[in-house]
This record gives structure tokens, C-alpha cells and sequence, in this order.
């Protein structure tokens, strides 16, 4: 009798546990179908939990997504490609500017001297005139006495390092009356741009000496003249060092030039009107004088004689 009323609480348990077993397998049944549906929202939910757990294999997927990010940067030279674009479609605005100086070069146009300095042909400059006695006629440019005291001395500022030494100047005053001066010599400061130093000679063309000082116009000339250019070496030159000299010339020198081995080089002018070879490159040798409106005129056969004047048989057109 004991053995029989213990059986049937068996009996109850074994009923209990089938019902659970069973209800536990209807539950991973639903749970696997609702995962292994295509698409279904725990798929994804799936994917972020394996991420989540770090593994390596399940983590490369996200690192490879980003991978097509290499896109921006495949995309990269395309902004890049666009400022060069930006940038060569501002060149040609960019390109009137280089031809601005061709546009408002008409300065060799009115002149045609394309070597002036800051005195050019075709202009005509207001200033004053005074006088001075210029004695023979020499001055800053070291040219020596004059043949004639027709001569001026030209202000600091458009004598220019000796660049208006030797230029014919046409000057005329208030009333009409005009001379033409060759410039010898440097008038320092404080003349004025513009200011004229004229030989009371010269001045007394124009007004008398007593006025001292009278508004003037001047303007550069290119003269008729018979005489030829000449050279003239300085004092100590050799042909280790020289100092050349250009005179008589119908228009203002621009450059001095000497020939070498490997063509012409260019010498450097002094306030006192030579042009120097420290080193005597090309003392004695041929010579190539260019003068402002760019004509050239080579001079062969001038020797290194100190202070001696050497004619030539060349001269500068007139213009």
C-alpha cells in the first residue's frame, strides 16, 4: 500500500515535465523561425550581437564597409582637379596683364626709344631755368673743355647716374625764345626735376642774366652734326682695369659694351660718366655702343692710350 501511493506523485512529476519539455521546444521552434526568416528585424539584431562579441572574423565586414570610403579619396583628385580648373580659368584674365605693358607701351610708340631713362624723346618737360659760369665748358660728365659754351647742367634727379650726359636739349622761355644746350654737367640738389642750369651763355639767350631765374619748357633733340663718335680711355686704364669714355655722340648713350669670348658683356656707368671693367674684361678690344632708341654701333681698332681722344667714323641717326 506504501509503494502504491508513492507511485502517482511519479506519475504527476513525469506529466509536469513532458508539458514543459513540450512548451520549451514549441518556444525554440518559434524562435528559430522567426530567425532564419530572410530579412527579419533579429537578423540584424544577430549581426550587431556577434560584432558585439568581438570576434575577428565578425568585426571585418564593418571595417570592409568602410573600405569603399577609399571612394573619397578615388574622389579626392576630383577636387583637386577642379581649383587647377578654377585656377586656369583665372589665367586668362591673368594674361591681359603681361599685355598691359604692350597696351600701354605706346611710350617707344610716341618715342621709339625704348632705352630711355627718365628723360624721353617726344616730351615736353615744364621747369625753371638759371645760369651758372661754365667756365670751359667741362663738368660732371668729365667730357673736357667745350668747343662752344652752349651747355647745361642737367638737376640730380633726371641727370640719372650720367645718363643725360652728352644729350642735346632744346629749351625755350615764355617769350618765345629758345637755344639749344648739350649737357656737360650735374646741377645737385636742391635743383629741382625739371631744373635747368644753363651757361650764363646759354642764358643770356633767353632772358637777361639779372632776371636769375625763368619758367621754362625743354625737350630732347637729336641734332644735325658732322662729327663722328669718339673713345677715350681713363686715366690708370689697362688691361687689368679700364675706364672707356663715348663722346660726340648725337644721342644719349644707354649702354657701353665689350666684346669676350662668349659674346658681349655689359659695363657698368659711374656718376662721372665712364664705364668700368674692374677686371679689364675687354680693355682694348672690340666696343659696342648702343644709344637710347636702341641703334648699335660697333668701334674696332681703339687702343688703350690714357686721356687721349680717339675719333671714330660712326655716328648715331638722327631721329
Amino acid at each position: 500500500m506504501a509503494s502504491a501511493s508513492h507511485r502517482r506523485p511519479l506519475r504527476k512529476r513525469r506529466a509536469a515535465l513532458v508539458w514543459a519539455v513540450a512548451v520549451t521546444a514549441v518556444g525554440l521552434l518559434v524562435s528559430l523561425v522567426i530567425v532564419l526568416r530572410p530579412g527579419g528585424e533579429p537578423d540584424t539584431v544577430r549581426t550587431a550581437a556577434g560584432t558585439a562579441a568581438g570576434a575577428g572574423p565578425s568585426a571585418s565586414p564593418t571595417t570592409r564597409k568602410p573600405t569603399p570610403a577609399p571612394k573619397p579619396s578615388t574622389a579626392s583628385p576630383t577636387p583637386r582637379r577642379t581649383p587647377a580648373a578654377a585656377v586656369s580659368a583665372t589665367t586668362p584674365p591673368a594674361r591681359p596683364s603681361p599685355a598691359a605693358p604692350r597696351a600701354s607701351a605706346p611710350r617707344p610708340a610716341s618715342g621709339a626709344a625704348p632705352l630711355a631713362g627718365r628723360i624721353k624723346p617726344g616730351t615736353t618737360y615744364d621747369g625753371v631755368a638759371t645760369h651758372y659760369d661754365a667756365k670751359d665748358g667741362d663738368g660732371a660728365c668729365l667730357y673736357g673743355p667745350s668747343p662752344d659754351l652752349m651747355v647745361a647742367a642737367m638737376n640730380h634727379t633726371d641727370y640719372e647716374t650720367s645718363q643725360a650726359c652728352g644729350a642735346y636739349i632744346l629749351v625755350r622761355a615764355a617769350s618765345g625764345a629758345s637755344v639749344t644746350v648739350r649737357i656737360t654737367n650735374e646741377c645737385p640738389l636742391p635743383c629741382a626735376p625739371g631744373q635747368l642750369d644753363l651757361s650764363k651763355e646759354a642764358f643770356a639767350k633767353l632772358a637777361g642774366l639779372s632776371a636769375g631765374r625763368i619758367p621754362v619748357t625743354w625737350s630732347l633733340l637729336s641734332p644735325s652734326t658732322s662729327d663722328t663718335v669718339s673713345v677715350r680711355y681713363k686715366t690708370g686704364s689697362s688691361r687689368h682695369w679700364c675706364g672707356i669714355q663715348a663722346l660726340g655722340h648725337r644721342n644719349p648713350l644707354a649702354r657701353l659694351e665689350v666684346r669676350t669670348g662668349s659674346g658681349w658683356s655689359r659695363l657698368t656707368r659711374t656718376e662721372y660718366n665712364y664705364f668700368l671693367s674692374p677686371d679689364g674684361t675687354g680693355c682694348g678690344g672690340s666696343l659696342r655702343l648702343t644709344d637710347i632708341y636702341g641703334e648699335q654701333l660697333t668701334v674696332d681698332g681703339i687702343t688703350i692710350r690714357p686721356d687721349t681722344v680717339q675719333p671714330t667714323r660712326v655716328q648715331f641717326t638722327r631721329r
